[in-house]
């Protein structure tokens, strides 16, 4: 019998000091109730004059500067899995509150926004992005820094990368998971699980995902295991791996003490910690009994994964202020993103239609709802009062199924958002991921699209059979997959003259293929699409 396992959130991460902000002497604020943040962003100001820490014919205006640091957490998503992006989420949420950066962002490998999409949703000129990764390996050294352009493959120096794309200062560090502090998070899922555990009698398995593809991957699930071993707080610690030997479902061989505490060394919950491991190893539960096996009796306990666990928010904050370069760091405003939210609000204030969804101002707020929901009493509808209440609504159609890509035409209806002009940015930007920059910057014929022999060229590793795709199966499969959604594919060469700025509801620009498509694309070629194999692309 296959058991799926939920765990939940508990804790926090201790508090950081307010960073403090500036402004040049003399400086207008912004309107009224504005809050300082958008994104954790700061407010837009009209008529103030753009000071840098780089004009030096105004030393002291230029001290005074505010200067601007965005903070990107890059996790992996999940075109299935809905649960996948909590652990990301939940510590955008808990770094947000802090007050350290002035706007926090998610990006993922498969959702959106996209990796080849999320520098483009950031307000700052000064971006370091975080890998949300447990180990180093092919995502934190090929993947990710290929899709943001980043001009580096390999391992990542203990300082990060640093590198300007497209006006943007960005550095790029290791994953999180190879931080020492880790150690203490592994050790602190242990005892939550087992808090009496003892050296006479409880064995430690360390449990990494492991992987033939890069043999950086499993070299800090050993580190940790040895730093454990040597602390002596367990009888013993073991390395074990789902993909690559030793395997966990040897546990019951290697593994002597009765009782077994199991700690996922992942970044998230999903397919493998909620159904593979419990299916490999035989769990029933957080707590399993084994009356049989090799060495007697034994008892597993199972904790959650390190990835989700409240310290994490110290590690990456800790990881991004020892970026190279972050120290005194910071940047300005980017004017062509501010420019497109300018843009965007403007018709906002008259009332405007933007795919699915219906926003229009009221009473010094704005409503945003379903297009199909028009006219109904909003006592009919769930209200929703925050972007992350949008956010969390929007992630499922009406069947429950999870949305990976958001301008698919299936936004679930029933409910209406009551927000200010800065929490309406944060949800629009919740609701349809760098559409309001994709499509301003497409507006200024400054989108370039990348064609699909470019984008198959530079897939990698598994997706690299999308290179063999005739272009009879690409189109085959687009049309399947695009003919659901608001996007017009402008790497197909598709023509969109009109946008919904321009007063069109659904003229939204595609500008490259996007990971759900190039997923089944690369099933599409291997002759198994359509043949309920699920999970094998996610």
């Amino acid at each position: 019998m296959r058991v799926r396992f939920r765990h939940v959130y508990r804790g926090a991460g201790r508090a950081y000091p307010e960073r403090r902000r500036c402004t040049r002497e003399g400086a207008e604020a912004g309107p009224p109730g504005r809050d300082s943040r958008r994104h954790g962003g700061p407010a837009p100001r009209r008529n103030v004059p753009t000071c840098s820490r780089r004009d030096n014919r105004a030393p002291q205006a230029a001290l005074q500067c505010a200067r601007m640091r965005s903070l990107v957490l890059i996790g992996h998503g999940s075109h299935l899995n809905g649960e996948s992006a909590l652990a990301v989420y939940r510590y955008a949420e808990l770094i947000r509150e802090r007050g350290l950066y002035d706007e926090v962002i998610e990006g993922y490998w498969k959702e959106e926004p996209s990796l080849r999409q999320v520098l483009k949703t950031t307000a700052s000129t000064d971006v370091t992005v975080i890998p949300l990764f447990i180990s180093e390996g092919y995502f934190t050294e090929v993947v990710i820094p290929r899709e943001l352009g980043l001009g580096h493959q390999g391992p990542v120096p203990p300082g990060g990368v640093a590198r300007v794309i497209g006006g943007r200062t960005v550095r790029y560090t290791l994953p999180y998971g190879v931080h020492p502090s880790m150690t203490d998070v592994i050790l602190a899922r242990a005892r939550e699980v087992l808090p009496d555990a003892t050296a006479e009698d409880t064995a430690l398995i360390v449990l990494g995902h492991g992987t033939t593809r890069n043999e950086n991957s499993n070299k800090i699930v050993y580190h940790n295991a040895e730093l454990l071993r040597q602390g002596g707080q367990f009888a013993e610690v073991h390395a074990l791996f789902l993909d690559e030997d030793p395997k966990v479902g040897t546990w019951p061989e290697v593994v002597k003490a009765p009782r077994v505490v199991v700690v996922p060394f992942f970044a998230s919950e999903g397919w493998h910690t909620l159904e593979t491991i419990p299916e490999d190893m035989g769990l029933s539960g957080e707590v399993t009994v084994f009356p049989e096996n090799p060495a007697g009796a034994q008892t597993v306990y199972y904790a959650r994964p390190v990835g989700t666990h409240p310290r994490v928010a110290d590690v990456i904050l800790h990881l991004a202020e020892e970026a190279s370069g972050a120290a005194g760091a910071g940047g300005d405003l980017e004017r062509g993103h501010e420019h497109a939210w300018q843009v965007f609000l403007k018709q906002a204030q008259v009332g405007l239609r933007m795919g699915e969804v219906l926003i229009r101002p009221d009473s010094g707020v704005f409503e945003m709802r379903h297009a199909l929901d028009e006219g109904l009493p909003g006592g009919d509808l769930k209200t929703l009062v925050t972007p992350e209440g949008v956010r969390d609504h929007i992630r499922f159609d009406d069947g429950g199924d999870h949305r990976p890509v958001h301008t698919l035409r299936n936004l679930p209806r029933g409910w209406r958002a009551v927000l200010s002009d800065h929490d309406l940015r944060r949800a629009v930007h919740y609701l349809y991921p760098a559409v309001v920059e994709e499509t301003y910057a497409h507006t200024c014929h400054a989108l370039r699209a990348t064609p699909w022999p470019t984008t198959a060229r530079r897939q990698t590793g598994i997706y690299a059979r999308v290179q063999k795709a005739t272009p009879e199966q690409v189109e085959h499969v687009a049309g399947d997959i695009c003919k659901s959604c608001l996007r017009t594919r402008l790497w197909a060469g598709h023509k969109l003259p009109k946008t919904f700025l321009d007063g069109v509801p659904g003229g939204i620009p595609c500008a490259e293929a996007c990971t759900l498509l190039v997923a089944e694309i690369r099933e599409e070629v291997a002759g198994k699409r359509g043949q309920g194999a699920g999970h094998s692309h996610d």
